[in-house]
């Protein structure tokens, strides 16, 4: 966790006294995924670490809802188009339910932090601009108007055609960017210029205008006392959004930058291009911690620097990323960092999820139970992982939960499988009925203890008999037993099946 360590001791250096401020932002135009809940457990995690250390520490999270909707998401009728332009928080919710848009989709983010026991301040932006707060950086930006755009012009490196506006206003519910033409600090109303050119006037202290986002960021951070942010490194890029932030922040609000803390995005795995909310190509929050207890999903986005990039699949990735950290629980010779990756990871978790059992093997027992637990635990106490199953168990039942839900939701194909109820000898060749009857036979006699090892031994002392090549001895094995070509390994496939029904099954009488 040097990472972590490094952003904390750095942040405590330039704030040695008070309360530590941390935040996050995402605008809600469409589902919160995995690439959003990074940018949100990096700031909890340096909150919790602040905390962790005795400092007091706030982490809030700002809701952007009052930006506008710039494309509608694949997942959102296209009709929605009509409100293109128009502030987040004032468009309905897809559902057709009274929330709003923004309330849809931030729900999901809500949930999500509820189940990783994150203690965030919720700030949403619409309600701050009506309610006055980004008045004073409204008056201060538009007052030394021209220095902003000198600001602009020589950190970005690119002069400010006559175009930009450092402003928006509402004009019929939707948000346009219009030409500023001057400010009236005591009446609190500002002059601008509509798309004819004509002059109009509009209050600037109820939510009818909204800093440029360039400006809203560095005011944001000065009205709220940032410390410490993340944010993605599209934003990190020399000149950028952050860098002009920094001047701004201290030339024309008069703070200071918070600790910037630019972290990678996150593919899915063999994708070039980052999930995206109106592409679609995202991994939900709520279906994530549905299907991957909240101390994994925490281990996957936190033991590795927020700078690195991941990738991430519902299948191999999953599947080895609950191993890694099943492995993490049970390492004897916990490092300090390992210590310290737990303690953020369990933090709030009363009762274990991950076991000692490796998952593919849990995933494979449960099946073969035909999704029973009971069964499941009988079927493990038959293997090498017997005595861990009675230490585990209760663990094991509640890792079944979501093995259960990422079987029916999300699983690969080519891990799940089901028992056959009937098997149809003519299905099979002569060779083919042959080796099963053969083998059948084989495991009649075979010790009541034989395990995996006996089992593989037994299906492989067929290779040489000349009716089936090596490989159709297993997939003969499969379709007799779960109906497919290929499955779990086969040997200890075997060993986990009641003996009697095997047999049976074998010789094509079940």
């Amino acid at each position: 966790m040097q990472w972590l360590n490094d952003a904390v001791d750095e942040l405590l250096e330039r704030h040695q006294d008070g309360e530590v401020v941390v935040s996050s932002g995402v605008s809600p135009s469409g589902t919160y995924h995995l690439g959003t809940l990074r940018e949100v457990a990096t700031a909890e995690a340096i909150a919790y670490e602040v905390r962790r250390r005795g400092r007091p520490a706030r982490h809030l999270h700002i809701v952007d809802d009052l930006d506008s909707l710039r494309k509608v998401p694949v997942n959102i009728p296209e009709n929605f188009s009509e409100y293109l332009g128009k502030p987040l928080c004032d468009i309905p919710a897809p559902d057709g339910s009274e929330k709003s848009y923004a309330d849809y989709f931030v729900g999901d983010l809500f949930v999500a932090a509820e189940k990783m026991h994150m203690q965030l301040e919720v700030v949403r932006a619409h309600e701050e601009y009506r309610a006055g707060f980004f008045v004073p950086a409204i008056e201060k930006s538009l007052e030394r108007l021209e220095a902003v755009k000198q600001i602009l012009a020589d950190i970005s490196g690119h002069q400010v055609n006559d175009q930009w506006s450092p402003i928006q206003v509402v004009e019929d519910g939707y948000l346009k960017n219009r030409p500023f033409v001057s400010i009236d600090s005591d009446a609190k109303n500002l002059i601008f210029r509509d798309k004819d050119g004509q002059e109009q006037t509009i209050r600037y202290d109820d939510g009818q205008v909204k800093l440029n986002w360039r400006l809203d960021w560095p005011a944001r951070w000065w009205l709220l006392g940032v410390q410490a942010e993340p944010f993605g490194r599209d934003h990190a890029t020399k000149g950028g959004s952050y860098d002009t932030g920094a001047v701004l922040v201290r030339d024309i609000f008069g703070g200071q930058a918070p600790l910037p803390l630019p972290y990678n995005f996150i593919n899915q795995t063999g994708e070039t291009k980052k999930m995206s909310k109106s592409a679609g190509n995202v991994i939900t929050a709520a279906d994530l911690l549905e299907m991957l207890p909240p101390e994994v999903v925490w281990f996957f986005l936190l033991r590795y620097a927020p700078d690195k990039q991941l990738f991430f699949d519902e299948g191999p990735t999953l599947m080895r990323l609950v191993d890694e950290f099943g492995e993490l629980l049970a390492k004897p010779d916990k490092t300090d960092s390992d210590k310290q990756l737990l303690d953020l990871c369990l933090h709030g978790v009363e009762q274990p999820t991950v076991s000692r059992v490796p998952f593919s093997h849990l995933v494979a027992s449960y099946q073969a139970a035909l999704r029973d637990v009971d069964r499941t635990l009988d079927i493990i106490r038959r293997t090498e992982h017997a005595q861990v199953v009675e230490a585990d168990a209760e663990t094991i039942r509640n890792e079944l939960k979501f093995i259960d839900v990422w079987l029916e939701k999300r699983a690969p194909a080519d891990v799940k499988f089901a028992l056959r109820e009937h098997v149809d000898p003519g299905e099979f060749s002569d060779a083919e009925k042959l080796y099963l009857a053969q083998l059948a036979d084989k495991i009649t006699d075979a010790p009541a203890e034989a395990d995996g090892d006996w089992f593989h031994k037994a299906i492989y002392e067929f290779k040489d008999s000349g009716n089936l090549a090596p490989k159709e001895l297993f997939s003969t094995l499969y379709r007799a037993l779960i109906g497919r070509e290929s499955g779990p390994r086969a040997g200890w496939f075997l060993s986990i099946l009641p003996r009697d029904w095997l047999i049976k099954r074998l010789k094509l009488e079940a």
